[in-house]
């Protein structure tokens, strides 16, 4: 076994660009998946498995990483024998290491070592690195022309202009893996972007859908992670209790698609059968629909262009019965209106908005502060960052990596403020 042990550390309207068909894609592939430990990363091995054992596509798994979990991720490699496998966390290269002892894969650990599973020659790269860590990595894949499945709503939030840039200048495509942007992208016309008039992303309401703000003041941490349809990690599973969920996916809508923020709408939709629509200028409102299984985006991302089978859950609409909506309560989850806030002002805001949460969230798990901090704290870092930087453009990956590390250090005093009180 060989060994690397490293420790160091555009505008939406080009998304239709990206998309132009090329040989690589669809059939056999060459796939990284960054973050194959997390639930996205599971779901996407798992369609390799099935495809493998069911006559598909026979993919080649080139590189394989994960944040800490060495035991998976040693699994996971023994099962794929990938050229390449790192984890995060600089601390555990040695047990990375053992973990694979006899058989021929480089390791890494660090930062700097999951950037270079990120830079290996595969042309179809799973992006779920959850957070902002995930910026890095994913700008190296998309600068190398891969086809990114992007799963990490953070690096378009934090830095879109920069990475859709990225994607269309070196030829990959940005195929959204969230099930709420995928279904955009199976129905929207790229050729024809000015015949749309509106998209409409559905949001499941989370766990407090129906409670009132004097019960979510008083949620748990418990209570917040228990989302009624999807299973999914803990601060994903927050940020859908507070919405915030969907108001990352507006400002990540507005990057893939050639479409004004002002023209996505969110509406809630408890059954999450309905995973996103597209209204036309005719009236006509196309929908994706399927059950509430993320193997199905995935699977069309790893498909694309053409679709593949997987062990995904069948939709069975006499059993669901019922379709509802209703417009989402402002004032009760004002995480919305703040994600709205945020992309009108553009610049470094809404890296500042992600970094607030993503800090705010992780207080509120580890019982530091309220449910409804959350927001509060979100909300104070945006109108701090207002009046230090007006700017209206982010053009680096560097700016937006400031911004978050500013941010993050606004939120952290502001919880402990929270926490004091």
């Amino acid at each position: 076994m060989s060994s690397s042990n490293q420790q160091t550390s555009a505008p939406a309207s080009s998304q239709g660009a990206s998309l132009a068909p090329r040989a690589c894609r669809g059939g056999r592939r060459r796939i990284t998946i960054l973050g194959s430990t997390g639930s996205i990363g599971q779901s996407t091995t798992d369609l390799l498995s099935f495809a493998s054992a069911n006559g598909g596509a026979g993919h080649e798994v080139v590189a394989l990483t994960a944040n800490r979990n060495v035991e998976m991720l040693g699994e996971q490699a023994r099962r794929f024998r990938p050229e390449f496998v790192a984890v995060a966390d600089e601390g555990l290269g040695e047990d990375l290491r053992a973990a694979l002892a006899g058989l021929d894969i480089e390791t890494g650990a660090g930062p700097a070592a999951i950037e270079e599973a990120a830079s290996r020659d595969a042309d179809w790269v799973m992006a779920a690195i959850v957070g902002a860590a995930g910026l890095k990595p994913t700008l190296k894949a998309a600068e190398r022309g891969a086809d990114i499945a992007l799963a990490n709503k953070e690096c378009l939030v934090c830095a879109g202009d920069v990475v859709t840039a990225a994607v269309a200048k070196a030829g990959g495509a940005l195929l959204p893996v969230d099930s709420e942007h995928n279904a955009i992208f199976q129905v929207f016309d790229f050729e024809r972007p000015q015949r749309i008039s509106r998209l409409i992303l559905t949001a499941s309401g989370g766990p407090f859908r129906t409670w009132t703000k004097d019960e979510m003041a008083a949620a748990t941490p418990a209570q917040a992670v228990a989302h009624p349809n999807w299973s999914m990690g803990a601060k994903i599973s927050v940020d859908s209790a507070t919405m915030m969920n969907k108001g990352l996916e507006l400002i990540e809508a507005a990057h893939i698609f050639p479409v004004g923020h002002d023209r996505i709408e969110i509406l809630v939709h408890p059954q999450s059968v309905i995973h996103s629509m597209v209204e036309y200028v005719d009236g006509s409102v196309l929908a994706q629909l399927g059950a509430p299984d993320m193997r199905t985006p995935i699977a069309s991302t790893l498909a694309w262009p053409d679709r593949m089978e997987s062990p995904s859950a069948r939709l069975n609409l006499a059993q669901v019965a019922t379709l509802t909506f209703e417009d989402p309560d402002i004032e009760r989850f004002s995480a919305l209106r703040l994600a709205r806030e945020a992309i009108a002002a553009g610049g470094v805001m809404p890296a500042a908005l992600n970094a607030a949460n993503e800090i705010a969230v992780a207080a509120f798990l580890d019982g530091a502060i309220k449910f409804l901090d959350i927001a509060a704290i979100t909300e104070q870092v945006l109108e701090m960052t207002g009046r230090r930087n007006r700017s209206a453009s982010l053009s680096t990956l560097e700016e937006a990596i400031d911004a978050d590390a500013i941010a993050r250090q606004m939120a952290r005093e502001c919880v402990a403020a929270r926490a004091a009180a």
